[in-house]
């Protein structure tokens, strides 16, 4: 078995399109800006994050509602210099809720939130420092 991609189903496909695409910059698959789907993929590794038009997934299962509530996911990218990437991604329109900041000794962490409110965590090991 292999974990092909972690799915977020969206109701405003082109925000989240422009936030994961042209905020955190991850490489569109095909350039679906408009969707109801589309993968993206980090510069390195093959985990990919993946949109879907909410709408659609619901006429396959019939029991989705309109909008999600609370906190349903939490999106984890790792980055090499935590507070370089903070100062790209806010340049580029996106707002940190939290950090950077020492979550361990191990780890520095930053928060952030797409348009749809799904929380996006950046990481930087401590440890893989030489």
């Amino acid at each position: 078995m292999e974990l092909a991609q972690v799915r977020l189903l969206v109701t405003d496909f082109p925000a989240c399109y422009r936030f994961y695409a042209e905020i955190l910059g991850l490489r569109p698959q095909s350039g679906a800006t408009e969707g109801p789907y589309e993968k993206f993929s980090p510069a390195a590794g093959s985990a990919g994050i993946a949109l879907q038009d909410r709408a659609m997934m619901a006429e396959l299962l019939g029991e989705l509602g309109d909008t999600a509530t609370g906190h349903r996911s939490l999106v984890v990218l790792r980055v090499d210099d935590l507070d370089a990437y903070c100062e790209q991604i806010a340049t580029r329109g996106g707002v940190l809720v939290h950090g950077p900041a020492p979550l361990t000794d191990r780890m520095r962490v930053a928060h952030l939130k797409d348009p749809e409110g799904n929380l996006v965590e950046l990481q930087e090991w401590l440890l893989l420092r030489g």
